[in-house]
């Protein structure tokens, strides 16, 4: 009764205002402000690989949660298992302390807030461990891709070689508007027919550093390569370990005790360069508009057109001194549709397509608004809109009726 109470309170609260970044990660949003619709807003920035990191690393810290568990539930402890990562656990802190029974009083945060500072509030951190949970009781990747519904989850990559060149800069490259067509290298599902190995947590390291931290030139295909830009502190120029090599060394095992915290830090990191950078600008385009670029230039084009059309019309209605002159109200017509199309282009929103209940995805392609307080924001634009288009073309019909006429 409690947690519906909670979840009342929170539907409620959300009702009265935009969802923050946490809720979008956590799939607590409905479209068209949910992952799947951030995911093509940074697709068409060109920089969708920074989530596909932070996707790729929740999924690495699912799969040492579900390790932890596994050992937990066969009776042994952590420290007798894996004894070199209980030790640095105690030593550095870990995102783990509550999974493995450390006293994590001071430490559960240590690590993480070392290189990036206080990132989440409390309440946010309770809602992406709830997600984290329900992934690694799922045993399911949260990787999306264009074109599938937002509840399914597939792989999803893009190659993109450029830096940004400023730390919150999230967009590298050209976009890629129509390059729907992704595959990943990542495993999808946590294989639960076993036990998980502590090589199955290196092989999930080793996949991660490959594809998103090691140089372009480190690979034997660039194309394959997805280097994401991360500040010099934050940097791993190396990864020792071989997912197909058991440690031996005392080096490879210390190093081996890092894997499941490895790359938390980056994480937080990308977590806030989205939620300074990307998000807001998500929102900005998402409830308060429901077009594409592309679809709005489009609108831009047949608006001129249409004007001129119009005005072509208009004149050769005054010139030639067409009778009788109520036929100058047919202009209103070719004036709806051109001020219309360009008040959705400056606006980018279609009154029309918000009053049906949808917004664009990708150019020309909608899906239906879903979250309540989007929907009221887009509804009170939408009939600001055409209330702005109705005066512009009720006066240039007027202005053009009551010109009189003179037959040159």
């Amino acid at each position: 009764m409690d947690d519906q109470r909670q979840q009342d309170d929170w539907e409620n609260n959300r009702n009265d205002r935009l969802p923050s970044f946490t809720e979008v990660l956590s799939r607590r949003t409905r479209p068209p402000v949910d992952l799947f619709m951030f995911y093509l807003f940074l697709q068409r920035e060109g920089a969708e690989d920074i989530l596909d990191f932070w996707l790729d690393v929740q999924q690495h810290e699912n799969l040492c949660r579900a390790y932890f568990k596994d050992v937990r539930k066969s009776g042994r402890t952590i420290k007798e298992d894996w004894p070199q990562y209980w030790d640095y656990a105690r030593r550095r802190g870990s995102i783990y302390g509550t999974v493995v029974g450390l006293n994590t009083d001071g430490m559960h945060t240590k690590r993480s807030t070392a290189s990036t500072g206080e990132l989440l509030s409390e309440q946010d951190k309770r809602n992406l461990a709830a997600t984290d949970e329900k992934a690694a009781g799922r045993s399911t990747s949260p990787r999306l891709t264009p074109g599938i519904s937002e509840h399914t989850h597939v792989a999803s990559m893009s190659p993109t070689n450029d830096r940004p060149t400023t730390p919150f800069s999230l967009s590298g490259r050209t976009p890629t508007l129509f390059n729907l067509k992704r595959a990943s290298r990542a495993p999808t599902v946590i294989p639960r027919s076993s036990a998980i190995t502590r090589q199955d947590l290196i092989a999930s390291a080793e996949r991660i550093y490959f594809r998103y931290l090691s140089p372009a030139a480190n690979t034997v295909n660039s194309q394959e390569n997805h280097e994401i830009y991360l500040p010099p502190s934050l940097r791993i120029h190396s990864f020792p370990l071989s997912s197909s090599a058991e440690p031996r060394s005392q080096s490879e095992m210390a190093i081996m005790a890092q894997i499941p915290d490895m790359f938390h830090a980056q994480k937080e990191y990308c977590f806030r360069a989205m939620e300074q950078d990307a998000f807001p600008r998500f929102l900005r385009a998402k409830a308060f508009g429901n077009l594409t670029p592309i679809s709005a230039l489009v609108r831009l084009i047949l608006g001129l057109v249409m004007l001129w059309i119009g005005l072509a019309a208009a004149f050769s209605l005054v010139f030639l001194d067409v009778r009788p002159k109520s036929k100058r109200f047919f202009l209103f017509i070719p004036f709806t549709f051109a001020i219309l199309f360009l008040v959705s282009h400056q606006y980018e929103l279609d009154p029309i397509l918000v009053f049906l209940g949808q917004s664009e995805t990708t150019p020309f392609r909608t899906l239906r608004i879903k979250e309540p307080y989007v929907k009221k924001l887009l509804l009170g634009r939408a009939i600001w809109v055409s209330v702005l288009v109705a005066a512009f073309v009720a006066a240039l019909t007027l202005i053009f009726w009551a010109v009189p006429g003179h037959r040159l």
